[in-house]
């Protein structure tokens, strides 16, 4: 029975209550009615990086869904990651003497952009998002790219020893009042967004849990941009942390957090909702093979990630269009396709108006997401960021002029041209009426552009080019 429910084929339009969990998170397998072909292909590039360009595309249609994840990854060119890795410790270095928070965006931009393993850059982001840290209260550039290193590193390893490094990071301290709780002032910032945002979620702790926790990290403090361990500033009294009693320092706190019944489910639909769709929100029983498996794997985030990305919920037709994309993977994704390159502080000065300043997120939630990311404001606002690109003088396709790309794309008309970014850019197929409602729009725009940049800029303002 199980057997032939794990090879049943999902609806796109079937509700997610429906699925069967063993089913939703068993590994995807190619039919004649789902084929791995290109199409395919680019879904999972988005899903799980920041999409493809059309050669990269064609050498992973041959190399199969699992070698796919392994170059998502980067795991088969770890020659070129070396080679990278230098490259943006030298852009970096650059720009970290002007403390711009705008010039680091603009060196993390240029990392989703080029990356050899796009997934750690986009879980990197996950985790940016997940852990919130706004530059705005920190006021320091270098403690920002501290922590996104320190992201960056542990961004597919355990989960355990990443809370652990974030409760510790300067940045975090400085952003939640960690630095500043005190024996005789417990500050419980921290203590309730790590049970609330980061690891339980709402209604799985006390505010006597609260109290508690706060008391567990008092003394740790910050000097000279690390953190330190003030014993003299330390609460070293008794404590009880859900029903555990001897919980004396900040590391225990945080292992008795994370050994919480709730944490793998809370995690795992984080997750879920971050790759497979922006809703309904996945109710605890569907979440459960992931949630024990998590658990079983001491936490490991990357065979999580991998089986979500693997999975039959997400590479069947059932997941597309199900989640909007944010301004970063709107914008990273078109120019990874295109093979744009561009002036990138004007760029993450561009994001920042549409919703989404990297190292500056709204608040400790994060971005909202899903529908959140899209209305009447946001979207001309992309649209605008559009023509931004395509105005600024140091905007390049492939290194040079959008003509030569574009016949070495073998792209030599209007409807070649909408083809091309139909199938490269876009989830969901356009209709007829969407097609000649475009065409139509490049006839009558008075956009100061030649045919190709006047359709791009058309297809920015269809919802279709929204989605993921």
């Amino acid at each position: 029975m199980l057997k032939a429910t794990i090879r049943a084929t999902l609806r796109p339009d079937q509700d997610l209550s429906a699925i069967d969990p063993q089913m939703a998170w068993s590994a995807w397998e190619p039919t004649s009615e789902e084929p791995w072909d290109a199409r395919r292909v680019r879904h999972l590039m988005r899903r799980g990086g920041f999409g493809a360009k059309s050669s990269e595309v064609k050498q992973l249609v041959d190399a199969g869904p699992a070698k796919a994840i392994d170059a998502l990854m980067g795991k088969q060119s770890v020659q070129a990651l070396e080679a990278f890795e230098q490259d943006s410790a030298q852009i970096l270095s650059a720009l970290r003497s002007g403390g711009n928070v705008e010039s680091i965006a603009a060196w993390w931009l240029h990392r989703m952009l080029h990356s050899p393993s796009p997934l750690v850059e986009k879980m990197t982001l996950f985790w940016h998002g997940h852990f919130a840290t706004g530059a705005d209260k920190v006021n320091d550039t270098e403690l920002m790219v501290q922590q996104n290193r320190m992201l960056r590193e542990h961004a597919l390893g355990d989960y355990s020893s990443l809370v652990q490094a974030v409760s510790k990071d300067p940045a975090m301290l400085l952003y939640l009042d960690s630095a500043t709780n005190r024996k005789t002032h417990p500050n419980e910032n921290y203590a309730r967004e790590l049970m609330e945002l980061f690891c339980l979620g709402e209604g799985n702790y006390t505010e006597q849990d609260v109290q508690q926790l706060a008391r567990c990290f008092t003394g740790w403090e910050i000097k000279r941009k690390t953190f330190r361990f003030n014993p003299y500033q330390h609460d070293s009294g008794f404590k009880k942390l859900f029903e555990t009693e001897g919980i004396e320092s900040g590391e225990q706190a945080v292992g008795a957090v994370l050994a919480h019944r709730s944490m793998p489910t809370f995690i795992a639909g984080k997750l879920v909702r971050f790759f497979v769709c922006d809703e309904p929100a996945p109710e605890a029983d569907f979440l459960l093979p992931l949630a024990v498996a998590f658990q079983k794997g001491d936490f490991a985030i990357e065979p999580l990630v991998r089986t979500i990305l693997s999975s039959k919920l997400l590479l069947s037709d059932w997941s597309r269009g199900k989640k909007v994309r944010s301004p970063v993977e709107f914008v990273v994704e078109s120019m990874r396709n295109l093979q744009m390159t561009t002036n990138l502080d004007r760029l993450a000065k561009g994001l920042d108006g549409v919703g989404q300043a990297l190292f500056n997120p709204p608040n400790v939630k994060g971005w909202d997401g899903g529908r959140a990311w899209i209305n009447s404001s946001t979207l001309i606002g992309r649209s605008n960021l559009i023509v931004d690109l395509l105005r600024e003088p140091a905007t390049r396709f492939a290194r040079g002029p959008l003509d030569a790309w574009l016949k070495s794309e073998q792209v030599s008309s209007d409807r070649q041209w909408l083809d091309w970014l139909e199938t490269s850019l876009l989830s969901i197929p356009l209709s007829d009426s969407d097609k000649e409602q475009l065409q139509s729009s490049v006839a009558k725009s008075d956009v100061g552009f030649d045919p190709w940049r006047k359709m791009l800029v058309a297809l920015s303002q269809n919802p279709k080019f929204h989605l993921s």
